[in-house]
């Protein structure tokens, strides 16, 4: 079971931070506010509500007007799409409104741009980042010092207000309680990560990684060509490349995140499995170490967005996932070839990174079934039907799952 809670905290800023954090919600707001006008695009009926396209029109040319870490950009471009989403359904039922505009000296952090202790936080701002401790009640039964102190609450996001000269967080929390464990039937979604298919799933779904792959070829070429100038231009040309390369591999990913979650919460599962990406080098040997890069950008964005729709991203080990088959359970070199599987031994054959993800969903049923969880059953998500620790297949799937 969960628990959620929202503490306000208020903040004991250094010396000098107090200018930083101004102009950290002075360029959000900056962002948030281009980001409304554009969306709104006047009283012509036509708003942009997609944070994906807003994004994608906006970003490169916000992060070059401010100075803000890239999650702060697009969050200040996310509130604003938001804002324009509640505006339109007014409109829908006839209220008068306008577009929005934001005032308040305000920004949103998650884990990304802030880092949550239980007694300070590092914030992210223009100029670096900056810590401050928090000013709570000494009595650790009541809030907000009951849940901050809390080391089983775990700090989701928060959003940095100003008020009579003042900072505060208004911090979301979570607890996630085991002990409220059930024996309620789940279903795992296993996902594979390789350089030509960037994640595949056990439902069958996959995120080509083309787009990754061109863009990462382009933004190299552009970085060797200014390189060769030598000159000091060429050198600040070359960070603006940078800063836009993150930019669009942290859409991308972002948009693959949402994706892969999606498909989880489509087919009810209650967990999205990856292979453990410590020694994922060894695993993934033709990765460069942009892919590894976005495999871990990739799982991070995936973990934090699970969450929130009460999911749990969990790592396995990723030992043999890549040569046993998902069928049989027959392990040898030779049954993947490149993108190819085909058990040497019952002749299953499919795509291997599909074979691998089913695989992964696998392991983690095995590292249940030894588990002290109360013998919940655990099932791995299929493109059709489900597929247990067993090996069993349950209707409707078929032999070519």
């Amino acid at each position: 079971m969960e628990y959620r809670r929202t503490a306000v905290i208020k903040l004991d800023t250094p010396q000098g931070a107090d200018m930083h954090l101004r102009e950290t919600v002075e360029q959000f707001k900056y962002c948030a506010n281009t980001a409304s006008e554009w969306c709104w695009h006047g009283d012509d009926g036509y708003h942009v509500t997609s944070k994906a396209k807003a994004e994608g029109a906006l970003y490169d040319q916000l992060r070059e007007d401010t100075e803000l870490t890239a999650n702060l950009v697009q969050k200040g471009i996310r509130q604003a799409v938001e804002a324009v989403k509640s505006g339109v359904e007014r409109l829908k039922n006839d209220q008068d409104t306008s577009r929005p505009t934001f005032t308040a000296d305000t920004a949103v952090y998650d884990k990304r741009s802030a880092t949550f202790h239980h007694d300070h936080v590092s914030l992210s701002t223009p100029d670096g980042r900056i810590e401050c401790d928090y000013i709570l009640p000494d009595d650790t039964d009541i809030p907000p010092t009951k849940y901050v102190t809390d080391e089983d609450y775990e700090f989701r996001r928060a959003t940095l207000h100003r008020r009579d000269g003042d900072w505060y967080l208004h911090a979301s929390m979570l607890k996630d309680d085991d002990t409220h464990t059930t024996t309620e039937h789940r279903t795992v979604l296993g996902v594979d990560l390789g350089v030509n298919q960037l994640a595949v799933a056990s439902t069958g779904r996959f995120w080509s990684a083309d787009e990754f792959n061109h863009w990462k070829q382009e933004y190299e070429k552009r970085r060797g060509d200014l390189q060769q100038c030598g000159t000091r231009a060429a050198h600040d040309a070359i960070e603006g490349v940078k800063r836009k390369e993150d930019g669009r591999f942290e859409i991308f990913l972002h948009r693959v995140a949402n994706e892969i979650v999606a498909e989880a919460l489509s087919h009810n599962c209650s967990h999205i499995v990856f292979e453990d990406l410590t020694n994922i080098r060894e695993n993934v040997p033709e990765a460069s170490w942009h892919h590894l890069w976005a495999f871990r950008r990739l799982y991070e964005n995936v973990a934090y967005k699970a969450t929130e729709q009460g999911v749990k991203a969990v790592q396995v080990d990723p030992r043999n996932t890549s040569k046993r088959c998902s069928t049989c359970g027959f392990t040898h070199d030779n049954n993947r070839d490149g993108e190819e599987f085909a058990c040497q031994d019952c002749g299953y054959q499919n795509h291997a990174d599909y074979n691998a993800a089913k695989n992964i969903g696998l392991q983690y049923l095995r590292r249940r079934q030894n588990a002290d969880d109360g013998g919940a059953p655990v099932d791995v998500r299929l493109n059709r039907g489900t597929l247990n620790v067993s090996g069993e297949y349950n209707l409707p799937a078929s032999s070519e799952a």
